[in-house]
């Protein structure tokens, strides 16, 4: 009886595909964040304690149900919602930190529909 050929690996090592010192996708992703985090200074408020507390509130108020007509999805994850400015607030300052202008959004809603409806009107 014969012996078995071992089969030869057809697989590269990954640092020879890897060029050092390039940019990653999360490197390039990151370095957007922080420029428009230094054009948008009101974003920083998105990172205190005061807006988490806001945003739970809105959640809790509104039953953790996405509030977009035609929606209603229920989720307990709460990374999967949004507290989202009914009116956009450009960073002002009361419009931010309204809660009556705050609303559940689910985030496939948020990151499709509200989006969307918000890139349509910019361009008029």
């Amino acid at each position: 009886m014969g012996r078995l050929a071992s089969i030869k690996s057809r697989l590269m090592p990954i640092g020879s595909r890897l060029v050092a010192g390039s940019p990653t996708r999360e490197d390039a992703e990151a370095e957007r964040h922080r420029q428009r985090d230094r054009v948008q200074p009101w974003r920083a408020w998105y990172k205190t304690s005061r807006w988490q507390k806001l945003r739970m509130s809105v959640l809790v108020r509104d039953l953790f149900t996405c509030q977009m007509k035609g929606c209603g999805c229920i989720e307990a994850d709460t990374s999967q919602l949004v507290a989202d400015h009914k009116i956009p607030h450009h960073g002002d300052e009361a419009l931010f930190w309204d809660e009556n202008n705050l609303q559940c959004l689910c985030k496939p809603c948020h990151d499709k529909l509200k989006q969307k409806e918000e890139r349509a009107q910019a361009r008029w």
